[in-house]
């Protein structure tokens, strides 16, 4: 695979990415909800401040290191991607691993760069950010806060009350809240998972002249 196709891929899911980001940021208030198709898919706008899918960790101080560790490894990323097309790895293997990058660099934008780029999106007063405001943005280099929206609530019902512990409690499926770029890194980690056999296929005819050189 050449590198100017992946690059066009990596491109296109940023994009892709960043694009329905600012579009919910400034057009959507936190907390905000609509249907998209039905009640299985809404746009719920929400922000957190860690790792995909919302997990968070060490405050303020663990945002910091959180930003700084997805920053090497996007630029470590590029060094593999590189490595793996010189090798000329699986093409379905090199796809899956730039939509990871892809994936790993949009949100790492949204933590980069939001904070100053943005106005607060207060859920209290249900103000839409604006860009760029003349006040300056809602905190420092570092510190900005991922964009998520894409809610997936396929059942939403009430468990029966003989079920132990949980009965008569409210569930949701699929509960989590994420993005474009969450849903780039999961997809390209569970394909990989799945036909590992198929990408890190070993080359029989090559192990045969090998065996056949021993035994000579």
């Amino acid at each position: 695979m050449k590198a100017k196709h992946l690059a066009l891929i990596i491109l296109g899911i940023i994009l892709a990415d960043q694009g329905v980001k600012f579009y919910i940021k400034t057009h959507f208030f936190v907390g905000e909800e609509i249907n998209v198709l039905g009640s299985w898919f809404k746009l719920h706008f929400i922000e957190n401040e860690g790792m995909a899918w919302g997990w968070k960790f060490g405050g303020d101080i663990g945002k910091i290191v959180l930003t700084l560790f997805r920053l090497a490894a996007v630029v470590w990323g590029v060094f593999l991607l590189k490595d793996f097309i010189d090798k000329k790895y699986h093409k379905g293997f090199i796809i899956c691993a730039g939509m990871i990058f892809a994936g790993a660099l949009g949100n790492l934008l949204d933590s980069m760069f939001y904070g100053l780029i943005f106005e607060n999106s207060d859920p209290y007063l249900q103000n839409v950010a604006h860009l760029f405001p003349k006040g300056g943005g809602y905190t420092g280099f570092l510190h900005g806060r991922v964009v998520d929206m894409l809610y997936f609530p396929l059942i939403s019902t009430v468990l029966p009350s003989w079920i132990p512990f949980m009965g008569g409690k409210q569930f949701d499926f699929f509960e989590p809240v994420f993005n474009i770029a969450d849903a780039s890194i999961s997809v390209g980690v569970v394909t990989i998972l799945i036909f590992q056999n198929v990408f890190f296929k070993k080359d029989e005819s090559k192990e045969t002249v090998a065996e056949d050189s021993v035994v000579s």
